[in-house]
């Protein structure tokens, strides 16, 4: 339980950072750190909880072979909790951890933030968000499972409480077999 404990907090700590690059940039450092700890904070205790279900990840068409589709996972299953926290802006702030069975049905593991930019839709009570996220990960096939920083593009759509996720991996070089994945969930807040 301490290691997952570590985890977490270097993930969320790792995460914060990689999104306040502006912030870094400020002559005092300890409010740098100090708007860190308070944004953490805020959406730990003020965030309302959230549950993350996992379920598709799709593999581009054009950059993996028909064998290797055959033989990879498109059943992202898996599971996850976090708080969310909607700021003075209108804007979702959240941490989360999720576990997710990967491409080649291995565990994933991510820790980390999530900001996202909300934009209702009329008076439907639907609204669309677009954004991005910082996190850690963790997977057996890279790096023998130490957890490695990833940022990713972040987009949804739903009403407040209940949304449709999704993030892409973009393909991480010319040769096929490497990235191109479109990944969904849902978030479901609880009050």
């Amino acid at each position: 339980m301490q290691v997952t404990k570590q985890f977490l907090c270097a993930a969320f700590a790792g995460a914060i950072l990689l999104q306040a690059f502006p912030a870094a940039a400020a002559d005092d450092d300890e409010g740098f750190w100090q708007e860190t700890k308070d944004r953490i904070n805020t959406i730990a205790d003020d965030g309302t909880d959230s549950v993350y279900l996992s379920g598709w990840a799709h593999h581009g068409r054009d950059t993996y072979s028909l064998q290797q589709l055959n033989e990879l996972n498109e059943k992202a299953w898996g599971g996850g909790y976090g708080r969310t926290y909607r700021n003075a802006s209108g804007n979702d702030e959240s941490l989360y951890f999720m576990a997710i069975s990967d491409s080649h049905k291995q565990p994933q593991l991510m820790s980390g933030y999530a900001y996202e930019w909300i934009y209702p839709i009329a008076n439907t009570g639907l609204e669309t968000g677009v954004g991005y996220t910082a996190m850690l990960m963790s997977r057996p096939d890279y790096f023998s499972g130490v957890p490695f920083p990833v940022a990713l593009p972040l987009a949804s759509i739903g009403t407040k409480s209940t949304k449709l996720m999704a993030s892409y991996v973009p393909r991480l070089s010319h040769n096929k077999g490497n990235g191109d994945v479109l990944y969904m969930f849902l978030r479901v807040e609880f009050r």
